[in-house]
């Protein structure tokens, strides 16, 4: 782990991709504008009482967002939730805590 507890950065999975699918809408609402591309590209995870995924979306060619999302204990029963984000990303920006 890395200082802060922060995971290193890895390729998106498809376990990520459904993450960020799941609270595409709520980023949308909060950008009040919908995106035809948004595809995870890496990640990193922070363990807490649940977890913060820190995920580097595509949403068009060379345009990328930080998403902050936290995912509860399984037995909380409830989906992920977009915490912050970043917007106007490159494809180079590192990906870190915020």
């Amino acid at each position: 782990m890395m200082p802060g507890g922060l995971s290193e950065t890895k390729p998106a999975t498809p376990e990520v991709q459904h993450i960020v699918n799941q609270v595409k809408p709520q980023f949308e609402s909060k950008e009040n504008k919908t995106y035809d591309t948004f595809k995870a590209i890496v990640y990193r995870t922070q363990v807490v009482a649940g977890i913060n995924y820190f995920i580097k979306v595509q949403v068009c060619n060379e345009n990328y967002v930080h998403l902050r999302v936290f995912e509860s204990l399984p037995h909380e029963n409830q989906g992920p939730s977009l915490v912050s984000f970043q917007t106007g990303k490159t494809r180079d920006d590192p990906l870190t805590y915020f």
